[in-house]
């Protein structure tokens, strides 16, 4: 064994160990740490934001893009919204050993099912240092353990809100192991944690298709796919113009770099002619590269030709995809060919239109009329969220607390036995 897989298995061991003392915590104690974390980030966050000053400067001396070092900056808005996430968390109702679903059974007992932890989780995930926290939140609250491997880009941001954590948890005689930073970048390191599936019982890796198929191969651990977001609208011929208009430029502009921003923009033929022009024309003010098929690029100036490459592609960036479209059919087709199973929208003044649209498309969020910016966690009601899932086994969608924890049957008995 290396000296990294032997590390990486010393923390499997550590996270596993100090994950059985979260079952027995009572939820006061969890939210007292929350709070704690809050008030930390907000003292120290000058330290934090040093470090991430370093990490943002290595980025761009590597030739991050714009969209990447957006994704990994620690700005002061980012800072609130980690602090205000955490007051959330603690705020919300502790899932843990709630009983549902008794029904007695004709030999007498009781049989429920009580809601308990996964375990120990292993988050991989790329740029957004902001996920340390949110992650950490998340878990502490849902009974989890976590080890968390960030980008070697967000290294220093990375142990630095482990740091942090790492202080509260202690401030409440709490071991530090239940919230775990990778301290390397070697990737040795991921394949060695891969592997411990007696300490580690799910993996949720975040990033691009690179990292997913990685993980995802070499994987002794079951593991839960936060795919890319290749998202689109469709819009539909009994689409309201101006409400389509408003949608599609806001999913695409608000914050393009957003896993769940406007990806593909499909449109009806019936309606191309009077849409295409103007929609293109608000994009195109907003900076944002249009890469068409034949049919678009004759209804405007600003849409150019695409490559074959281009549909189906994560640009996370200002630039997307147009095609015109015959009917509905291909509309569902070309999703179902070049979607990712994220999110999904058609704009559409027909009932019969938008029941379909929710029926046949594949995807953890399907919308009508409303942009693809609201498959999020916080907009759903769930508070923070650990990622969107694109799996569909044990969870579809967006990853609150109650998808961070699995559910045992219980039975209650007075004396039963089985004839």
């Amino acid at each position: 064994m290396t000296e990294i897989a032997g590390r990486m298995r010393a923390m499997a061991r550590q996270a596993k160990s100090a994950a059985t003392v979260l079952r027995a915590l009572e939820s006061g104690t969890k939210n007292a740490v929350l709070r704690e974390l809050a008030a930390l980030l907000r003292e120290k966050q000058a330290q934090i934001q040093q470090e991430n000053a370093l990490d943002l400067e290595a980025g761009a001396r590597k030739g991050l893009s714009q969209a990447m070092l957006a994704r990994l900056e620690l700005s002061d808005r980012v800072m609130a919204e980690m602090v205000q996430g955490l007051h959330e968390v603690a705020d919300m109702a502790d899932p843990l050993g709630e009983i549902g679903d008794m029904q007695r059974r004709p030999s007498g007992i009781l049989v429920g099912r009580m809601r308990v932890p996964l375990g120990v989780i292993l988050m991989i995930y790329e740029s957004r240092p902001n996920v340390t926290i949110d992650s950490a939140a998340l878990c502490l609250k849902s009974g989890n353990a976590v080890i968390l491997r960030g980008g070697s880009e967000a290294l220093r941001s990375n142990l630095a809100l482990a740091a942090v954590s790492h202080e509260a948890l202690s401030r409440h005689q709490l071991d530090p192991d239940l919230v775990q930073v990778v301290p390397t970048t070697e990737r040795s390191a991921i394949d060695a944690l891969l592997e411990q599936e007696d300490c580690i019982d799910l993996v949720i890796p975040r990033g691009g298709e690179g990292l997913l198929r990685a993980v995802t191969a070499k994987s002794r651990i079951p593991v839960l796919k936060h795919y890319r977001g290749v998202c689109h609208a469709f819009v539909d011929e009994s689409a309201d113009i101006d409400a389509a208009l408003r949608v599609v430029v806001s999913a695409k502009v608000q914050r393009p770099s957003a896993c769940n921003a406007l990806e593909g923009l499909l449109v009806h033929r019936n309606i191309a002619q009077e849409f295409l022009p103007g929609a293109a024309e608000a994009l195109h003010r907003e900076q944002v590269r249009l890469l068409g098929c034949e049919r678009s690029q004759t209804l405007s100036p600003h849409i150019e030709a695409a490559a074959e490459t281009d549909w189906g592609r994560e640009f996370l960036d200002l630039a997307m995809t147009v095609r015109v479209v015959q009917d509905m059919d291909e509309a569902l087709a070309w999703i179902e060919r070049y979607g990712s199973r994220h999110t999904e929208s058609i704009l559409t003044g027909s009932y019969a239109n938008a029941r379909r649209f929710l029926r046949e498309v594949d995807a953890s969020a399907v919308m009508v009329n409303a942009s693809t910016r609201f498959n999020d966690g916080g907009q759903f009601g769930l508070g923070l969220e650990i990622g969107i899932s694109t799996s569909k086994l044990h969870a579809y969608g967006p990853m609150g607390l109650n998808e961070l924890t699995t559910r045992k049957f219980v039975v209650l008995g007075n004396g039963e036995i089985r004839a």
